[in-house]
């Protein structure tokens, strides 16, 4: 049982998704967090070491490295080699520590690039992955099915969430390798201060992202540690989406920023719809607390205040 003082490690702690659940945890009175950001989870003769020293009694495992469709262009062979090396390293090490329960953070991108909408877990592998972020999406593969197989042959308890864009607090800011949202929320912020007179974004604008604010995935993270058992896999979202166009305008409308936006046709758009099915969540009663508009103001005005070299000019 998922208890106050159960053993827990949190793979990835140093990332949006890892620091979230530490910050919740601690706060809801978690006393065995196993709090071990240096250590080098690419390195297997380590992490088993760590599994065997500490025996942790339930293990996140987030993402190593993610990105934006820049990053996934730019970075293919680290994005598969880092979270393959790692997802193996954790899943196998937890295994043989006995772990009573893992959960592996997924990616909305396993779906297949043409997948029906809204995406429903039986539909992952029956098609091929959109082909901008096809090595990330591999190894989010890779470790659903890593888990399955550790379950069906040595009776684990591992199961993987599969969940929306996420954004929060404590995001990648890196305008090179960061999601949409902080991408656009650096971006309208340097150009407001710079008064340039416009901004450019890829594509058309008229893909669609579902997102979830981070504090609402970690709340369904812990739902589903001790709800959730089988079929093993489960989409969290909001079972909501937006245009890349009205998005923009949103994040514009958040920043003030005054100038126009572009869109650069010559760039691709990725999957043009990504929308989950929430049916199984939903059965469990659960259902976030973020909407877009509040959840977006929340991180631009962590960003002025954490990120941010030039505060000046921003409205929280």
């Amino acid at each position: 049982m998922f208890k106050k003082d159960s053993r827990i490690f949190i793979a990835g702690v140093n990332n949006i998704t890892g620091a979230a659940l530490l910050r919740r945890l601690k706060k809801d009175g978690f006393a065995n967090i196993i709090d071990k950001p240096r250590l080098n989870l690419l390195n297997q003769e380590l992490v088993s070491s760590f599994f065997e020293k500490e025996k942790p009694e339930y293990c996140f495992l987030t993402s190593i490295k993610e990105g934006g469709i820049e990053a996934n262009i730019a970075y293919p062979a680290d994005l598969i080699y880092q979270n393959l090396a790692v997802q193996s390293n954790v899943i196998h090490s937890a295994y043989k520590a006995k772990v009573k329960k893992l959960i592996f953070f997924a990616s909305s991108c396993v779906y297949p690039k043409n997948c029906p909408q809204p995406m429903r877990e039986e539909y992952l592998l029956t098609g091929r992955p959109e082909v901008t972020n096809e090595s990330y999406a591999m190894a989010k593969i890779a470790g659903i099915k890593m888990c399955q197989a550790y379950n069906r042959q040595y009776k684990t308890n591992f199961i993987s969430i599969i969940p929306a864009t996420i954004y929060g607090p404590n995001d990648n800011f890196d305008l090179n390798t960061s999601h949409v949202i902080p991408a656009l929320i650096g971006r309208f912020h340097e150009a407001k201060l710079n008064k340039k007179k416009e901004i450019i974004i890829w594509g058309t604008g008229k893909s669609r992202r579902e997102f979830i604010y981070i504090d609402d995935l970690v709340d369904a993270s812990l739902c589903l540690i001790k709800k959730f058992d089988v079929p093993e896999i489960i989409n969290v979202g909001t079972g909501v989406d937006i245009s890349i166009c009205d998005l923009a305008k949103l994040i514009k409308r958040k920043v003030d920023f005054e100038g126009e936006i572009v869109f650069d046709l010559g760039k691709p758009d990725g999957a043009m719809t990504k929308l989950l099915d929430i049916e199984a969540l939903n059965n469990l009663k659960w259902k976030p607390s973020m909407v877009l508009p509040d959840g977006i103001k929340n991180v631009y005005c962590w960003y002025l205040k954490y990120f941010s070299n030039k505060k000046s000019g921003g409205i929280c």
